[in-house]
Formats: C-alpha cells, structure tokens, sequence
C-alpha cells in the first residue's frame, strides 16, 4: 500500500517536472518563430527598398540615354550642317578665284576706289547727330535749350568733342541745324539782331524767325552759346572754335536732297557736330 502511494506520488512529482520544461519549450520556439518572422519582415522591406531604388537608378539611366540619344542627334545634325557650310563655302570660295581671274582692268580700278573710300571713312572723324525727340525736344519755333539738352551739352558733348579734337587734332567744329519741311510763317528780325546775339549782347530768344533757315542757325547759335560758356567758365575746349551753320529743311539725315513735305517730321530735326580740318583758304577772283 505504500508503495503505491510512493508511486504515485513519484508519478504526480514527474508530471510536475515535465510542465515547466513543456512551457520554456514553447517560449523558446516562439520566440525563435518571432526572430524568423522579424527577420523575414526586414527581409521583405530591404527587398523592397532596393527594387525601389533599382527602379529609380533604372529610370534616371533611362532619362540619361534619352539625353544622350536626343544629344548625338544635335551632334549628327550639327556635323550635317557644318559640312553643307563647308560645302557652300568652298563652292563660294572658288566662285570668288573665278571672279578674280577672270576681273578685268576696270574691276580691279573699283576695287582699289571702294578700299580708299573705306580707307578715307576709317580716318574721318564722327559725326555726332542729337535728334530733337525726348528731352532734347525744342519747342516748336523755338531755340531755346531744354533742360536735358543743355545737360547733355554741358558734361557729355563737351568730353567727346575735347577727345576727338585732342584725338585727330581737329580745332575747328561745325554746328548744324536742321528743321522739316513746315511752313515758317513768322515775321524774322535775324537781320536785324543776329549779329549782337552772336556776341552775347542779346539773347537767343530775342530771334524771331521768318524761315526755316532761320530756325536752324537759332539752334545750332544756341548750341555753340552754350558749348563757349563752358569754354569760359573753365579751361576745357582750349583752342576749339565752333560755327553755327543751318541746313533749313533741305537735307535729309541719310545726305540726300529732301523732297517737298510740309508734315510734321521728328526724324529730320537734328543738330549735327562735324569736326573740321583748318585748311589754308584759297579766294577765287
């Protein structure tokens, strides 16, 4: 009888030691299921990563060949042009060997007098044009100086002619007015008083004008009034002398002979500055 308690109590403390071991068992290998399933988890995410990043290196290469495709095509058509240039310029350069060989006499007296027209356009000096528009807008009939255009007279006109006289050594400056082709109806008394404006005992505006004549000498007087009392007020335009001329209406900006127009012009009222060699004068009797 006690032996069977004995057993059974051995039995009881057995079942006992068996459970815990059961437990830990299944602990362990859940965890180790868990560490799998992780790693599986990070497995599958950095799979996806580098398919993510493959697919874009995959797309940013593909954009690069499309570049370089659309770049050697640019190249390709480049080098098609580069050689139809070169093409038309060795067929142009033996047209010109034709030419020449084949020029006559009278050919060859024009070429040398368009290089000395070139040549004698190289040395000569500038002609400043100030166009009556803007601020350098006269009134209408007027002489008087607008603001701006007495600035500009004052600094920048006076340095260039100060460099192109001291450049070319050139003394002698010719201020030209010119008008349009409207009708000056006014009753003129330059006659009568240009010569005391033009020694500074009576003001430009004290000229009336009959003429378009007349309006354009006013101008070009102002003009040279303004440029000499910079001369006397400092020690620049040393040597220079100015003279006031008047083309009227007659001459166009390109040199040529105006038509008869009678309508309002802006691009024919100018003041020209041309810059004159002092020659020795010749009188014919």
């Amino acid at each position: 009888m006690k032996n069977k308690r004995r057993l059974r109590s051995h039995e009881a403390t057995e079942n006992l030691n068996v459970w815990p071991s059961f437990t830990d068992l299944m602990a362990n290998a859940f965890m180790i299921i868990s560490l799998f399933l992780l790693l599986a988890l990070f497995k599958s995410l950095f799979l996806k990563y580098a398919a993510e990043e493959t697919e874009q290196n995959l797309s940013d290469t593909e954009r690069q060949v499309r570049l370089l495709q659309r770049e050697l095509a640019t190249l390709e058509n480049e080098l098609g042009e580069s050689t139809s240039n070169v093409r038309q310029l060795k067929k142009t350069s033996s047209e010109l060997q034709r030419l020449l060989l084949s020029s006559n006499q009278r050919s060859r007296s024009q070429i040398d007098s368009l290089q000395s027209e070139i040549k004698r356009l190289k040395s000569a000096p500038p002609v400043v044009v100030i166009q009556d528009s803007g601020g350098y807008q006269f009134d209408s009939g007027s002489a008087s100086l607008p603001e701006d255009l007495k600035d500009y007279i004052t600094k920048d006109l006076v340095e260039r002619i100060e460099r192109i006289s001291q450049q070319r050594n050139l003394y002698v400056v010719e201020i030209i007015g010119h008008t349009d082709g409207q009708v000056n109806f006014g009753n003129g008394n330059l006659d009568q008083q240009l010569e005391q404006v033009a020694k500074g005992k009576q003001p430009v505006d004290s000229l009336k004008p009959g003429s378009n004549a007349d309006l354009g000498l006013m101008r070009a007087l102002e003009v040279v009034k303004q440029l000499q009392k910079v001369q006397e007020q400092t020690r620049r335009l040393e040597g220079v002398q100015f003279r006031p001329y008047s083309a009227a209406q007659i001459q166009l900006p390109t040199g040529d002979f105006a038509p008869i127009d009678r309508q309002p012009d802006a691009s024919r009222r100018r003041i020209e500055i041309r810059f004159s060699p002092l020659g020795r004068a010749e009188t014919v009797r």
